[in-house]
C-alpha cells in the first residue's frame, strides 16, 4: 500500500468539510440546468409546496438523478478503498475483478435484444453478479483465495467480457449504438430509482465500519493480522464479496464510471492518513460529491446535449492522479 502522510487537519474538521461539500454538490445539481432554480424554489419543490413545471423537473428528474449519482459515487469509492487494502495495491479499483465487464455484457445484451430499460438494469445486475461468481468460483482453486489468483482470474474474465462487448457492438444496429456507447462511458440520465443504491450504500458502510481496526491491521500484511488475532481469511472473503456487490449496484445504475474508485481513496488518505475507520466514510462523501459534480457538469456544459459522465470523471481524475504520483514518487 502507498503510505500517505496526511495533511495537518483534525479528522472531525475534514469529515465536516466533506459533508458540506457533499451537500453543496447536491444543491448545485438540483439548481443547475436549462431551467435554473433558486435554493428557495428547490426547497419548495422537495417539500411538496412547489407547483408547476420547474417543481416537477426538480422533484421528478433532478433529485432522483443527483441521489443516484451520489450513491454510486459513494459505492465506487468505498469499493475502491476496500480493494486497495485487501489487495495491498494502490492501483486497485472497483473494476479490477471484471465486475464491470459482466455488467456491460448483461446490459448491452438487453439492448441488442430490444428490451426495455428495466430489463437493461436487470441484465446489468445479473451480468455483474455472474462475473463476480465466476471470478470467485474459478479463483477458489484448492480451497483458498490468494491475491494473485483473484487478480489473474479477474483479468481473464474481464478479457472475455471485453471480447463479448466488442462482438455485440460490431453486430448491433446503428440505432442502438449510441445507447450502448453512452452506457459503456457512464450515463446517469436513466437513473430514476436511487433508493435501492442508497440503501445498499448505507447498509454497506454500516457493515464495514466495525471492521476498520481489523483492516488497519490487515494493511500491514496477512501474517501480521493473524498474529494479532484477526481472522484474515474470513475477513477478506466477506469484504471482497461486499466490494463486488457495491460495484455491481453502482455499475447497474450509472454504467461504467472510471477513476472514482481509484482516485478518491488516495485523496482521502492525503487528508486523513491510513486509518480505515476515518477513510471509509470520507471516501463515501468525497466519491458521492465527485460523481454528483461530474454529472451536473455533463448535463449543463453543452446543454441541451448531455455528455457521458464517465468521460468527465476521467478528465477530472487524470490530473489528480498524476499529481499524487508526482507527490509520492516512490
Amino acid at each position: 500500500m502507498m503510505s500517505v502522510r496526511p495533511l495537518a487537519a483534525h479528522p472531525v474538521a475534514v469529515l465536516a468539510a466533506l459533508v458540506l461539500v457533499a451537500l453543496a454538490a447536491l444543491a448545485w445539481a438540483l439548481c443547475a440546468g436549462s431551467l435554473a432554480a433558486s435554493p428557495g424554489e428547490v426547497f419548495s419543490a422537495i417539500s411538496g409546496d412547489g407547483e408547476g413545471m420547474l417543481a416537477g423537473v426538480v422533484r421528478e428528474l433532478r433529485l432522483p438523478r443527483a441521489l443516484a449519482c451520489f450513491a454510486c459515487g459513494g459505492l465506487l469509492a468505498l469499493a475502491g478503498t476496500l480493494m486497495q487494502v485487501l489487495l495491498r495495491n494502490p492501483l486497485a479499483d472497483p473494476y479490477i475483478l471484471g465486475i464491470s465487464g459482466g455488467a456491460a455484457v448483461g446490459a448491452l445484451g438487453a439492448v441488442v435484444l430490444g428490451l426495455a430499460s428495466p430489463w437493461m438494469d436487470a441484465g446489468a445486475l445479473g451480468g455483474a453478479l455472474a462475473a463476480m461468481l465466476a471470478v470467485f468460483g474459478l479463483a477458489h482453486g484448492d480451497g483458498s483465495w490468494t491475491q494473485t489468483r483473484l487478480l489473474l482470474t479477474g483479468v481473464i474474465v474481464a478479457a472475455g467480457c471485453g471480447a463479448a462487448i466488442t462482438l455485440m457492438l460490431a453486430l448491433a444496429p446503428a440505432a442502438q449504438m449510441q445507447t450502448m456507447l453512452f452506457w459503456l462511458m457512464g450515463d446517469a440520465s436513466g437513473a430514476s430509482r436511487p433508493w435501492p443504491a442508497l440503501a445498499v450504500l448505507a447498509a454497506g458502510l454500516a457493515a464495514v465500519l466495525p471492521f476498520g481496526r481489523d483492516l488497519n491491521v490487515l494493511a500491514r500484511g496477512q501474517l501480521t493480522a493473524m498474529a494479532l488475532g484477526v481472522d484474515a481469511r474470513r475477513l477478506r472473503r466477506a469484504l471482497y464479496l461486499l466490494a463486488s456487490l457495491f460495484t455491481a449496484v453502482a455499475v447497474t445504475l450509472v454504467g461504467t464510471v472510471g477513476f472514482v474508485g481509484l482516485v478518491v481513496p488516495h485523496l482521502a488518505r492525503l487528508a486523513l492518513g491510513n486509518d480505515q475507520r476515518l477513510l471509509m466514510p470520507a471516501a463515501v462523501l468525497a466519491g458521492g460529491a465527485l460523481l454528483t459534480v461530474a454529472d451536473t457538469l455533463a448535463r449543463t456544459l453543452l446543454a441541451p446535449q448531455q455528455l457521458p459522465v464517465g468521460v468527465l470523471t476521467v478528465l477530472l481524475g487524470v490530473p489528480v492522479f498524476l499529481f499524487l504520483l508526482a507527490r509520492h514518487s516512490r
